[in-house]
């Protein structure tokens, strides 16, 4: 059970869910359970859980969205990971306090964060 009050899911658009499940497998491991073909749940390495809904609508930033940040032990071969799959990153690599991070758009236009203490 979720601890009280936490966030503990998430949901992102997606126009074509087959091609965000694909990218999303591929670079982050993640597995999904299809409801139909207007949405797909995911779940990730974490106890976070999500899903994509059908929708031409992008998250992002710029947008006023809030930013879905991932943690990874290797920021610079999970960067290279994500553009292999498909994503592209649209602020590259840089420090704040506590750590480094690099910001990236998945193959729908959803802006997500990765970020590393290392």
């Amino acid at each position: 059970m979720p601890a009280n009050h936490s966030i503990n899911y998430v949901e992102l658009p997606a126009a074509d869910i087959p091609a965000v499940q694909a990218f999303y497998s591929s670079a982050f491991g993640w597995t999904f359970t299809s409801y139909g073909p207007e949405y797909v749940a995911f779940e990730g390495t974490s106890e976070l859980a999500g899903g994509f809904f059908a929708s031409p609508l992008t998250s992002r930033t710029e947008t006023g969205a809030a930013l879905v940040v991932l943690f990874a032990e290797d920021l610079e071969a999970t960067q290279q990971r994500v553009v292999e799959r498909g994503g592209s990153v649209c602020r590259e690599i840089f420090a704040f306090p506590g750590g480094r991070r690099f910001h990236f758009h998945d193959p729908h236009g959803n802006e997500l964060a990765v970020w590393s203490d290392r």
